[in-house]
């Protein structure tokens, strides 16, 4: 089934192409168009199903769309819904690399260290027809980045059951475990239904 996926991030497609792997994903990118909704909800769940019906209107056939974020304990979940604006100041937004140190300092002296990367993820097939799956992966906040792999949050993300940060893991077990493998997973058993 040809499927659109909501997002023009690369990482997120190649994420998402091994989850969907029987699936072709399209991005509006690849197909010359201009995608970029206003994130204007409050929770995940509102900002996924946002992008995938402005996409959906776009295109009007099967659409998945992801909102993901990193919700800090001691921050009463932020940057949550704001993770990929966070810091960003006169629509300039900051580098993973700056968000990560500014997440770091922010959080210095605190001692609770808690956090966790929540996924909420949509199949759209028209506006009111829709499959919704949420996951998150526990962690907590380490105090200086580690690891190469991954993108965003993953070098801060430190797994304690596994004594590594999400950046350390390689690329088939994150998809495994992850947030958003665990919300594509999923997904994709609910996508067997509607074939």
């Amino acid at each position: 089934m040809k499927l659109w996926l909501a997002t023009n991030n690369e990482h997120k497609k190649r994420e998402l192409e091994q989850i969907f792997s029987g699936h072709i994903l399209v991005t509006p990118a690849s197909a010359g168009l201009v995608f970029d909704p206003d994130e204007t909800g409050s929770t995940f769940i509102e900002n996924t199903l946002i992008k995938a019906r402005v996409l959906y209107d776009l295109v009007h056939e099967p659409v998945i769309a992801d909102d993901s974020g990193l919700c800090v304990d001691a921050l009463d979940g932020r940057p949550g819904v704001f993770s990929a604006r966070y810091g960003s100041t006169n629509g300039k937004k900051l580098e993973s690399w700056e968000r990560n140190a500014l997440l770091l300092k922010e959080l210095e002296h605190e001692t609770n260290r808690k956090a966790r990367f929540v996924c909420s993820m949509v199949a759209l097939f028209s506006h009111d027809r829709f499959y919704v799956v949420q996951e998150t992966l526990e962690g907590e906040i380490i105090r200086e980045s580690r690891g190469s792999g991954g993108f965003g949050y993953d070098p801060i993300l430190y797994l304690p059951e596994r004594g590594c940060t999400v950046a350390e893991l390689s690329e088939d077990e994150k998809n495994r475990i992850s947030h958003r493998g665990k919300a594509g997973k999923a997904l994709a058993k609910l996508l067997t239904w509607y074939e």
